[in-house]
């Protein structure tokens, strides 16, 4: 049971190439998330109006969105960062897919003129697609962990190991 507790917090990578890889993904998402989080923190009463949402359930999210974020970019507990912006992104998804968003809107350049302007103007249309993307990479970060070049691998996998 002790092993297996470690095995989900620190999965084994199989190759340098993958840790190269795992550390790409977490950068990327790490820094998105950053920049995702950051602002709604700044701005929760705005944000929180605008989405119908309790503030208190805002901050929840832009905190976990921005903590997660600083997390990933070192591999710091990669599953449970991951897991926190997936709560996050499903819950966007389902707010598309409840205000009926198709799954991949149609490209900006291919609406005709004045067809469509969304709330902050004319942009890109709503969908559920970029909220479903992020679910997916962090299912990749919760089942594959930090990879080899992360700090759950240089320092959590041993720690865990001497603890349990």
């Amino acid at each position: 049971m002790d092993l297996e507790i470690v095995t989900l917090l620190v999965p084994t990578g199989p190759s340098l190439a993958a840790g190269a890889g795992l550390l790409v993904l977490r950068l990327f998402v790490g820094v998105a998330f950053i920049r995702h989080g950051w602002p709604k923190l700044r701005n929760l009463r705005t944000w929180s109006t605008a989405m119908k949402t309790p503030e208190w359930l805002c901050f929840l999210s832009a905190a976990s969105m921005w903590g997660a974020g600083i997390a990933l970019i070192p591999g710091l507990l990669t599953p449970l960062a991951a897991l926190a912006i997936l709560v996050s992104m499903a819950y966007a998804m389902v707010l598309e897919l409840v205000s009926g968003s198709p799954f991949i809107a149609p490209d900006p350049y291919q609406i005709p003129e004045g067809d469509y302007a969304g709330p902050m103007g004319v942009g890109e249309p709503p969908s559920w697609e970029k909220a479903a993307m992020y679910v997916v990479m962090c299912l990749v970060l919760i089942t594959s962990g930090g990879g080899l070049l992360s700090l759950d691998n240089l320092l959590i996998a041993d720690l865990l190991g001497a603890l349990l």
